[in-house]
């Protein structure tokens, strides 16, 4: 190779190793500054504000949405907090705890639900700890209920020579494990987990939508209903868009005038400004669909 090869070879090489260091400096610096700061949607009474919290994803953890909720809470400028949520529902773990932070906004401020596309099961579950739940006429709602789904891979991995040896201490403790068929003792096992958590949904359904047990025990079959017709059941209060949900909450805010909007907006780390999010959000879904075992308030689509 010629020196002038050489020479090119090297200042390539070197501008790439500078180019990754360089990245992963900003990488560091901006994801150790990591933050969330509100920003305006709208609006000219800096007096009298509205939040907005976007559900828009499978629930699969609630720190997020529970954190914002509770600044909203106890921020004396916000005047009432909008929910919009489109999601199928997600971890029941989550769920319950977004719900309880819900409730607690409630009894300082109005918060009004507004849903999307999809505000089911865990999604609605969330949404009637709402002061006001809005809906459009063709959102996807209802699904009330509870699904477990266990991955087996033991025929798989038999066929490319993995086998697994299990030690343990009683009978259930790898129930639900991926290695394994499930047996009819382990199905009967999580049915009544199930079976439990189910009667909390409907439980508070109930009491939330001030329904009998046995008209929401009827409605809670996993069905999912248009917005018209969980509005005909009672699920919901009112028909209507995300715009006539910002209307409601600063009438039940008894504000005048245009209200602020704002919402909450994440500082991006450097990688994500390349590359975006769309790698984890595909990643945690994956996840998602493969852990074992897991209890859900989710619609399956």
């Amino acid at each position: 190779m010629t020196k002038t090869g050489k020479w090119i070879i090297g200042c390539t090489t070197i501008f790439f190793i500078v180019v990754l260091g360089i990245s992963i400096l900003f990488s560091i610096f901006l994801s150790s500054d990591e933050g969330y700061e509100d920003e305006m949607l709208g609006g000219s009474n800096r007096n009298s504000k509205i939040a907005l919290v976007e559900i828009k994803e499978e629930i699969i953890e609630s720190e997020n949405i529970v954190r914002q909720l509770k600044k909203y809470r106890l921020n004396d400028d916000v005047k009432a907090v909008v929910l919009r949520i489109n999601s199928p529902g997600g971890d029941v773990a989550s769920s319950q705890e977004i719900y309880d932070e819900v409730t607690k906004v409630r009894k300082v401020k109005p918060i009004v639900a507004s849903f999307g596309s999809v505000a089911a099961s865990g999604g609605y579950y969330i949404a009637v700890g709402a002061t006001k739940i809005v809906s459009n006429p063709g959102s996807v709602t209802g699904s009330i209920g509870v699904i477990s789904q266990i991955l087996n891979a033991e025929d798989l991995l038999s066929k490319i020579g993995i086998g697994s040896t299990t030690i343990k201490t009683g009978k259930y403790k790898d129930s639900g494990s991926p290695y394994r068929k499930a047996t009819e003792e382990d199905i009967k096992y999580f049915k009544g987990t199930i079976d439990e958590i189910y009667s909390q949904f409907v439980a508070t359904v109930s009491y939330e939508r001030k329904l009998s047990m046995d008209s929401v025990f009827q409605l809670a079959n996993g069905q999912i209903y248009t917005g018209l017709y969980a509005y005909n059941l009672g699920l919901v209060d009112t028909l209507g868009t995300y715009e006539d949900a910002i209307t409601y909450a600063g009438i039940l805010a008894n504000i005048n005038g245009d209200a602020t909007i704002i919402k909450e907006r994440k500082n991006q780390k450097f990688m994500d400004v390349i590359f975006g999010e769309i790698e984890t959000k595909v990643l945690d879904k994956v996840i998602n669909k493969i852990r074992p075992t897991i209890f859900q308030y989710k619609f399956q689509y």
